[in-house]
């Protein structure tokens, strides 16, 4: 008999985003609620090219990102992933959010890591790993296309 336990998925919500902007400008990831965050840890993948990359983890006051940003955390990037499989990870706590969204005067009610690429034909992939402040079947749910 099968069954479906979910651990983890109840626990966590895990989203993936391609990252492939053809461009050399700062570009939202992916724009997630963060009412119910308790912590989010951002991956990132490299898939094409060598270039450096600036990464940072804003909160704006728009769910959606078309508020306000507030810069949460600027990711110090011990080595640079500039070989296709490097991976580097960036993590937000939710005290590190209300800290930001006090020190800015706003309330911070979305968040997105912001990818910036020093060539704009680079690629990668994104992962969000979201601690949820509750716990729900389904929180991490299959999508396909």
């Amino acid at each position: 008999m099968a069954t479906d336990n979910q651990q983890l998925r109840a626990e966590l919500v895990v989203t993936g985003y391609d990252f492939d902007p053809d461009a050399t400008t700062a570009t939202d990831i992916g724009w997630i609620d963060a009412q119910d965050v308790n912590a989010l840890l951002v991956k990132f993948q490299r898939t094409v090219g060598t270039s450096a990359l600036t990464f940072l983890i804003v909160g704006n006051t728009l769910a959606d990102g078309s508020g306000t940003d507030t810069t949460i955390k600027t990711i110090t990037l011990a080595a640079q992933p500039n070989a296709v499989a490097d991976i580097a990870f960036g993590e937000v706590t939710r005290g590190e959010i209300l800290q930001a969204a006090s020190d800015a005067g706003v309330e911070i009610r979305g968040l997105s890591a912001v990818l910036t690429f020093a060539t704009g034909t680079d690629e990668g992939a994104v992962t969000y790993i979201v601690k949820s402040t509750h716990t729900k079947l389904n929180n991490t749910a299959d999508v396909v296309a």
